[in-house]
């Protein structure tokens, strides 16, 4: 289940963030901040479903994730296709979060 909140996460990050970009720098209207605050609000919430004894391992491990759905969203929505730094760069982030997610704890 954390691997599918992680990314309903990212999501909801990306989009929030993606919305006061585009107010501030694509010359929106400020109404797009208010979508934008409630995906922020969804993204806090989604992440404090993630099971784990402690919050900082928790978003940890969701940083690899944010950087992998981010360059989807590049791909997908800015219509940027990543290049191959891009996504080596995120294969050795997404190697990372699972060590942080599934490495053996005594």
């Amino acid at each position: 289940m954390t691997p599918l909140i992680y990314l309903f996460a990212a999501l909801a990050e990306i989009a929030g963030c993606f919305a006061f970009w585009a107010w501030w720098r694509l010359d929106k209207s400020a109404l797009w901040s208010l979508p934008g605050v409630i995906c922020l609000v969804l993204f806090a919430w989604l992440l404090t479903l993630v099971d784990s004894d402690y919050a900082g391992r928790a978003y940890a491990a969701y940083g690899g994730v944010y950087i992998a759905a981010s360059l989807l969203w590049l791909w997908l929505v800015e219509q940027r296709l990543p290049d191959r730094w891009d996504v080596a760069g995120a294969a050795i982030c997404l190697i990372g979060a699972g060590v942080i997610l599934f490495g053996p704890r005594g």
